[in-house]
């Protein structure tokens, strides 16, 4: 079978939709006809987390013009995040990204542990903590 062809057929008829919707039959549905009660495979689930990995950091980069002077340690703190809790989020630590820019590292991390968000997310709050006082990953 021409798998090229097959899949533009396919296209076609399904249509595409970048959000869940419920299909006629009420199966949970998303792209391109993809019933989500099969899940994913894991290739899809790596290729989808780097989509993920660079819109959050398109999103850092162009919210915080000092982001550029920070090592690659504290840029992927920032960037990991607002991957967990969106930029929103993100800039709810106004503290403690007032701290990053000002390069008071210990500060930011005392701030970040002080948080809701470090409640919920727990030894994920912690390390990301140690590395940007640290700057090591």
């Amino acid at each position: 079978m021409d798998n090229v062809k097959a899949a533009a057929k396919i296209c076609r008829y399904e249509g595409f939709s970048k959000l869940p919707y419920k299909c006629p039959t009420g199966h949970l549905t998303i792209g391109y006809g993809h019933n989500l009660e099969h899940g994913i495979s894991k290739e899809a689930a790596e290729f989808i987390l780097q989509e993920d990995l660079a819109r959050a950091e398109r999103a850092v980069k162009n919210s915080f013009p000092w982001w550029w002077k920070l090592d690659d340690a504290r840029q992927f703190v920032l960037v990991d995040m607002a991957f967990n809790m969106g930029l929103a989020g993100l800039k709810g630590f106004k503290k403690m990204l007032a701290a990053v820019e000002q390069g008071d590292y210990q500060t930011a991390a005392k701030e970040m542990l002080d948080s809701k968000w470090a409640a919920q997310v727990g030894r994920r709050a912690v390390e990301l903590s140690k590395i940007m006082e640290k700057g090591e990953w």
